[in-house]
């Protein structure tokens, strides 16, 4: 029985013909792989359209990258500033109810006669000095949580914190001066819960003038 043995010189050159032409492992034969998987390969040439199509669609997302990046910046802000609103003016309302419990409690300090206080009547006494208590500790707790009254005597008249009910005859002080307070107002941070009930005063120098007047004095001082 005779054995055919291969001949390896027949076997080489198919061999060889099958390593030139096989594929990479995991890709495309070399030949045939896209350009940017080779490195020794070039990019293929562009035309002046294209490459200007390209610099615009860059310039396009640039500047759409950069109106995002804004206005994620704007909305930060004002969630920032909503929440610290939210927080500080959260009890406003709650305030607000609470004022006119503040009210309540002073006319009735007021309702009480002096000379009754003074003829040594120890439970009207008691109970006056009980009422003040608890208008102080609701004017502690207010302030607590940003509440605070707002200045008026003496002040100039402001339309936006006070309110005037009427006009008090006063020549010695200038015109526009609140000299009395009907109802105190209150406000919360910035805001106004409440605007001063007061009376301003009438026939005094105008307010311009009263400090040009007060300036030398004091400049003489």
């Amino acid at each position: 029985m005779t054995m055919i043995e291969d001949d390896p010189k027949k076997a080489a050159p198919e061999a060889d013909s099958a390593g030139q032409n096989a594929a990479p492992e995991g890709g495309l034969p070399k030949s045939e792989s896209p350009w940017w998987e080779d490195p020794d390969a070039a990019p293929p040439p562009r035309s002046r359209d294209e490459i200007e199509r390209l610099e615009s669609e860059k310039s396009d997302l640039t500047d759409r990258l950069i109106r995002l990046a804004a206005e994620m910046d704007n909305l930060r802000k004002r969630t920032e500033r909503e929440l610290s609103d939210t927080r500080k003016y959260a009890v406003a309302r709650f305030a607000g109810d609470m004022l006119v419990v503040g009210d309540n409690l002073r006319r009735a300090l007021k309702a009480v006669p002096a000379d009754r206080l003074e003829s040594g009547d120890e439970v009207l006494k008691a109970l006056s000095e009980g009422v003040q208590v608890t208008e102080r500790e609701m004017e502690r707790l207010l302030e607590k949580n940003g509440v605070t009254r707002i200045a008026a005597i003496g002040e100039r008249f402001d339309p936006h914190r006070h309110q005037a009910m009427y006009e008090v005859p006063d020549p010695a002080k200038p015109a526009g001066t609140v000299v009395e307070v009907i109802q105190e107002g209150y406000q919360i941070g910035d805001r106004v819960l409440r605007a001063a009930l007061v009376g301003i005063s009438k026939d005094g120098p105008k307010p311009d003038a009263a400090e040009a007047k007060s300036e030398p004095a004091a400049e003489q001082a």
